[in-house]
């Protein structure tokens, strides 16, 4: 039978979360229409030993050492035989029923669409009342882990950069199907579980390191992405608010992030010296119309 769907999982060193990922979604890799890819993006807990023994039907990759979660979003998309692609995060699992049958309705029902992007609950425990009343919508962006490509939009625009390394792939993906005329939907109708725990993210060792990859994202597109005559405006916006918010009231740790951030734009500088990847104002103007993605849903 041909492959309609393929859900692809990039996971580095924590086979406890993917485990319970792959078990919750194993009804939907036994069907005939379904391929599951997995990318290990270098692993040293176990996590490529695990797939192989316990699922050995999910096509396994493996970076020998890490780089990164976009250079593995990438590999997971170029092999992908699905006519679409289902980006999953390894610690989240669909609430849904019907998943599969629910994401090609939209995508057969709307022609100009190019990815549909999911309603997401963030937190340990799911939540106690799915429903969910709000009509499907387009909006201007999505979340990595929670999506789904129509692979030929896919493979009518750029490649995740993959410098960017963590953050920001999604909002770049996202210019450049707004550049293709392409657009995103937001389908509440497919509910996913993102199992993280948002308070105590806030305390890990990797919070300052997350903190500057989110800084430096957003500024890598406004320097490659926004039409130049807004681009600096943009950034040094940012740049004030962030200055403003946390170095003058004295937070020392968000201080060096927006420091190293700062760094990472001017080693990056070359980078920026195209424009093929860059709205024109107009479309920029359309652009802003749009409807914000929905980050976080909170049931009502």
């Amino acid at each position: 039978m041909h492959t309609t769907f393929s859900i692809l999982i990039t996971t580095k060193n924590r086979v406890a979360e993917l485990g319970v990922t792959l078990k919750s979604i194993a009804f939907l890799i036994e069907r005939n229409d379904v391929e599951c890819i997995v990318w290990d993006d270098g692993s040293n807990d176990g996590t490529y030993a695990y797939v192989k023994t316990e699922f050995p039907e999910i096509r396994l990759y493996s970076n020998e050492r890490s780089k990164g979660l976009i250079y593995s979003r990438n590999r997971l998309l170029e092999k992908a035989k699905g006519k679409y692609a289902i980006s999953l995060d390894d610690d989240a699992h669909f609430l849904t029923d019907n998943v599969l049958q629910h994401l090609g309705a939209y995508f057969e029902a709307h022609d100009n669409v190019g990815l549909l992007t999911f309603r997401v609950f963030w937190g340990i425990t799911p939540p106690k009342s799915y429903k969910e009343t709000e009509p499907a919508h387009i909006v201007s962006g999505f979340l990595g882990g929670a999506h789904a490509w129509c692979m030929e939009a896919w493979k009518a625009i750029p490649n995740y950069p993959e410098w960017f390394l963590f953050y920001g792939e999604e909002q770049f993906a996202a210019l450049q199907l707004f550049k293709k005329k392409k657009a995103i939907l937001y389908t509440p109708e497919v509910l996913v579980h993102h199992r993280v725990d948002m308070t105590a993210r806030k305390v890990h060792k990797d919070y300052l390191q997350r903190q500057r990859r989110s800084l430096r994202s957003g500024w890598y597109l406004y320097f490659l992405c926004y039409p130049k005559r807004i681009m600096f405006k943009k950034f040094l916006s940012s740049l004030w608010s962030q200055l403003k918010r946390k170095t003058l009231k004295g937070n020392i740790s968000a201080t060096k992030a927006i420091l190293l951030a700062l760094f990472d734009v001017v080693f990056h500088l070359p980078y920026f010296f195209t424009d093929k990847y860059r709205l024109t104002y107009p479309e920029y103007l359309k652009y802003n119309k749009v409807p914000k993605e929905v980050i976080y849903w909170f049931p009502k």
